[in-house]
Parts: structure tokens; C-alpha cells; sequence
């Protein structure tokens, strides 16, 4: 398994702050303009403590971790695997099940190296699937818990700004007598929305859906680890078995 950049994850989050920017420009905006430190205390330190607030230390630290899955896929190759799979049916048909033992450490799926361990101490096929769908119930559990920080900070961040424009609003009420302190209370309120909506929409609730995508690609490989096991095990014919494996190709290959 290798990191690569995410180019989708990078151009997204490109195009969709340049977007903003660019469009207040031409608008004859300034970038100065929507930089407002006290709209950004209000918004993010808001937002980061109501989600601190509804999860776990671990959770959040957790999901702070699991950016760089957003930044920096892991790019494991579906038809490596499958080779990998057939190449030890290939060996446990011609010198028996445990001649298979020796190269199982050289794997890098955590996963892959589990099943075949198990497999290779003799558990029965049923025990074995029940034992591994457990564990992937366990990882898919966690990791939607990770991916549930952003999408809460995203329905946070929103509600947030308005918290931010209200108090901008407050604070331009009580200068009316005074114009100078006018503008930086109106820039307070409308910018604190735009940190909101903007920061939900373009960076929290995408990441939440990009770790979520990935849980998908992952549980399908997983899977399909599971039947090249078992497959393995049962001495089904490696080219039968590989046949089944590329079914699953469409969903663990997907970007």
C-alpha cells in the first residue's frame, strides 16, 4: 500500500475557496474584507467547542487523524490483491493449506493477514466469515463515528455564524451614535455567516462524504477478501475464484 495526493480532494477544496474569492473580486470586493479575526473566533472556536461538546476526546482525535485520508489516499491496488489471492490458492492446491503460512507476513492489509492467519489455524469457514464480518462491523462502526465529527461540525458551523452575525448586529446597535464603529460591526455579522455556511459546506460536510466514500471502497475489498479466503480454503479452482474476485473490482477500484 502507497499515499498519493488526493487530486480531487486538492482541486475541490481549490475551486471551491477560489470560487468565493474570486467572485468577491470581481464583484470589486477585497480579500481584507472577508478577513475578519473576530467573525473567525466566533465561528470556529464556536464550532470546534460544540463538537468537542458531542463526542469523545478519542473521536475527535481520531478525526483529526483521518484528514489524511481526505489528503492522501491509499492506493491499494484492487487487482494486486486479487493476485495475491490467487497466487496462494495456487499454493495451498499444489502444497497444501499451511505452505502459505510463511509468506502471510509479507502482506500489508492488516485484514488480508488476519483472515489468512485465522484460516491457516484451522478455524472452520463459518466461524471464520462470522469472525472477520465482526471485525468489519467493529471498523465500520468507528470509522462512520469519525466521519460523523465533520458532518456535525458541518450543522454546527452554520447555525454558528448566525450566532456571529446576531452579535455583530448587537454590537452595531449599540454605536448607532457613534457611525465610525458602524462598519465593523455589519462586516462582523455578514462575514461570521459566510464562515459558517462556508466552512460547512465546502470543507466539513465534503470530508465527512469523502470518508465515507472511502469506508465504502474499503469494506468492498474487505469483502472480497473474505470470499478469496474462503475460497482459498475451500480449494475452489483459482481460475473460478478470480472470476468472483472481479466482481468486486467496480466498487474497491472506484476514485
Amino acid at each position: 500500500m502507497t499515499h498519493s495526493m488526493d487530486r480531487a480532494s486538492i482541486i475541490g477544496i481549490m475551486f471551491g475557496v477560489g470560487a468565493i474569492i474570486g467572485g468577491n473580486l470581481i464583484e470589486g470586493g477585497r480579500i481584507d474584507s472577508i478577513l475578519q479575526p473576530t467573525a473567525a473566533l466566533i465561528v470556529f472556536g464556536g464550532t470546534v467547542g460544540a463538537t468537542f461538546l458531542s463526542f469523545p476526546f478519542r473521536d475527535v482525535r481520531k478525526a483529526i487523524a483521518a484528514l489524511r485520508f481526505v489528503l492522501f489516499m491509499n492506493t491499494r491496488d484492487c487487482k494486486k490483491v486479487i493476485a495475491s489471492i490467487i497466487r496462494f490458492s495456487q499454493i495451498a492446491r499444489r502444497s497444501g493449506f499451511v505452505a502459505i503460512e510463511a509468506e502471510i507476513s509479507n502482506l500489508d492489509h492488516s485484514f488480508f493477514r488476519k483472515a489468512l492467519t485465522l484460516a491457516t489455524a484451522g478455524m472452520v469457514p463459518k466461524l471464520l466469515v462470522e469472525t472477520m464480518e465482526q471485525i468489519n462491523r467493529t471498523f465500520e462502526e468507528e470509522s462512520r463515528r469519525i466521519a460523523k465529527v465533520y458532518e456535525t461540525a458541518g450543522g454546527f458551523a452554520p447555525t454558528i455564524g448566525i450566532l456571529g452575525a446576531v452579535l455583530g448586529l448587537i454590537h452595531v446597535m449599540e454605536n448607532l451614535s457613534d457611525p465610525s464603529k458602524l462598519g465593523a460591526g455589519i462586516a462582523v455579522a455578514f462575514v461570521a455567516t459566510i464562515y459558517g455556511v462556508g466552512s460547512a459546506n465546502l470543507i466539513l460536510l465534503p470530508i465527512a462524504k469523502k470518508l465515507i466514500n472511502g469506508l465504502n471502497r474499503e469494506l468492498a475489498l474487505r469483502a472480497m477478501i473474505i470470499e478469496g479466503v474462503i475460497g482459498i480454503q475451500s480449494g475452489v479452482n483459482p481460475h473460478y475464484l478470480e472470476e468472483r474476485l472481479k466482481s468486486f473490482m467496480e466498487v474497491t477500484d472506484r476514485d
